[in-house]
């Protein structure tokens, strides 16, 4: 994964996740991994960016709201986000934004 989001040309859509955690770690890693994983492969997936301090935040990309609706429908991720209700976060905030305005500068950034 890049560390920045090689996205297209807008409109699409955004999925910003914002966490904190539990001090409880049980296998929270590599399920963190699998998500990022299964979501590449999800129909409409358009790329993702995570960064973790206290505070954490991942932004993944998406072609459509239905692209969205589908990735929470999906059957392992419906199992992650169970997990993280009852395990790995202390709150969580879920929002979905549209993309209208998309540039950048340097390498990584978004055009």
């Amino acid at each position: 994964m890049t560390l920045i989001a090689n996205t297209p040309e807008p409109p699409y859509y955004a999925v910003i996740f914002t966490s904190l955690r539990t001090p409880e770690n049980h296998g929270y890693g590599l399920m963190a991994e699998r998500m990022a994983e299964l979501a590449a492969q999800q129909p409409g997936f358009l790329g993702m960016e995570s960064a973790r301090d206290a505070l954490g935040i991942t932004v993944s990309y998406w072609e459509s709201l239905e692209a969205i609706a589908q990735w929470k429908r999906q059957v392992e991720h419906r199992e992650a986000q169970r997990l993280g209700r009852s395990d790995w976060y202390a709150a969580y905030r879920v929002r979905v934004a549209r993309v209208e305005r998309d540039y950048g500068f340097g390498e990584q950034g978004a055009t």
